[in-house]
């Protein structure tokens, strides 16, 4: 029903504005119009568009809450009170109706059935009637409103004003809703676990025993392992991804003949398109392994799974964002500050030290936090490289684990969002959204510590 009632939709928009542009035109040919013939055919666009939408926008949810009950009605009425009953039946029900129930169906199950599809189909076919009446009222009412003299053009500016605005709110509400959402939760969490236990606690341990008369049946959750964890992996891949990044983005922007950039450029971008897992494949099974061997050569206790795999890797990872961004951002610096360094002596190499950098540094800034942001966020490369083990250590040759990784772990399989370790999990993910919120606003700071604006 949707595919036909959107199809309708653009008909009856592709009528409407061509109506509205040829009934401008043939006014514009006696009168000076106030708007072009594309305002007025776009004002008709809209008087379609809004009244046919809201239609459906209003009538599916109602039409699919009175299908449902009714077919309910029809098996069990008690099925209404009961919210695991009415979703068990209605699956069957809608599978019947639909022609994909296996079995052999129940003679209130028949009759339900042949009552949801009797009402789907009337109250669809009303759907599409009532919106091309509505259609074609817009359209009525679109053709009525068009004169010479009338303001189109600040009608439709009104309409796309207020779209974009509708899009910005869907942005930050959605935002506002994520925040929630985990917020709830950790509140919940923080009833059951101390907050000083959780943010200064130096053993993370989730797992709850089954007997209460176990050890540790309460489960430990200090974070302090996972911070350093989280902070030691992601030092060590912006200290590959940092240098690296940067340094590329130097010769690519400043240096490399445009047919070598033409060619270096996309193959380096390619690491950012290689998918984390297969990235994780290789930390695990061939670089992890080589850091052990060379390790062993050099007298060191090397773990199998180790956050110098991880954060190699994963600084691999970045280089990309790293590179492209300041790239950009090195591009970005007039030719005039360059010139200028030219013309009073300065050599290639002293102009992109003294100038060009100095002159882009808020922008590298940006770019080292989003890469930044991006590896703290990283989960495949530390489960399949780094381990699980909540291990409170500076090594980098031990196993050590991070929030994305513990998340991602509590949360796996079937569970009950009743106990303090399925809850953890949003307290961790709270935690780390104000730990990118810092990073980003640390970035803002220095982006507006150090802007430079050129004529």
């Amino acid at each position: 029903m949707g595919v036909v009632y959107f199809t309708g939709l653009a008909l009856l928009v592709l009528i409407g504005f061509f109506f509205g542009r040829a009934r401008a035109l043939a006014v514009g040919h006696t009168e000076n119009l106030h708007s072009r013939p594309g305002y007025h055919g776009g004002f008709v666009v809209i008087s379609v568009l809004l009244p046919v939408l809201a239609l459906f926008a209003l009538g599916v949810p109602f039409a699919q809450y009175v299908t449902e009950n009714q077919a309910l009605q029809a098996y069990d009425p008690a099925a209404l009170d009961d919210a695991f009953k009415r979703s068990a039946v209605l699956r069957d029900i809608i599978a019947l109706a639909n022609g994909q129930f296996s079995g052999q169906p129940t003679e209130a199950l028949r009759r339900a059935a042949d009552t949801y599809a009797s009402l789907h189909a009337w109250t669809s076919y009303l759907l599409l009637t009532g919106g091309l009446v509505f259609g074609l009222l817009g359209i009525a009412y679109g053709l009525r409103k068009l004169s010479a003299r009338f303001r189109a053009r600040n009608s439709v500016e009104r309409f796309v004003k207020g779209l974009l605005f509708a899009a910005a709110c869907v942005a930050v509400l959605t935002t506002i809703g994520i925040v929630a959402s985990v917020l709830l939760e950790t509140i919940r969490f923080f009833e059951r676990v101390s907050p000083i236990d959780f943010l200064f606690g130096l053993h993370w341990s989730p797992q709850t025993a089954i007997r209460a008369d176990q050890e540790g049946s309460s489960g430990s959750f200090g974070i302090v392992p996972l911070v350093t964890g989280t902070l030691l992996i992601t030092f060590i891949a912006m200290f590959i991804a940092g240098p690296i990044g940067l340094f590329a983005a130097i010769y690519m922007a400043e240096y490399a003949t445009p047919r070598f950039r033409a060619f270096a450029k996309p193959l380096l971008e390619i690491l950012a398109g290689i998918p984390t897992v297969v990235l994780g494949f290789f930390a695990a099974l061939t670089l992890a392994p080589l850091i052990r061997s060379l390790g062993e050569t050099l007298g060191l206790n090397v773990a199998s799974e180790s956050a110098l795999a991880a954060g190699i890797v994963m600084g691999m990872m970045i280089i990309p964002f790293v590179s492209s961004l300041s790239d950009d951002i090195i591009n970005a610096v007039p030719q005039s500050l360059r010139d200028g360094s030219y013309g009073m002596g300065a050599t290639k190499s002293e102009t992109i030290k003294k100038v060009v950098l100095p002159a882009a540094f808020g922008g590298i800034v940006s770019a080292l936090m989003l890469a930044m942001s991006r590896a703290v966020g990283e989960t495949m490369i530390v489960v399949m490289a780094a381990g699980l083990a909540g291990n409170l250590t500076f090594n980098p040759f031990e196993a050590v684990t991070t929030f994305t990784v513990q998340i991602k772990t509590i949360l796996v399989g079937d569970q009950e969002f009743d106990s303090a370790k399925t809850l953890s999990a949003f307290a961790l993910g709270f935690v780390l959204f104000f730990f990118t919120l810092t990073l980003n606003v640390i970035a803002l700071q220095v982006v507006k510590r150090y802007r430079e604006q050129y004529d």
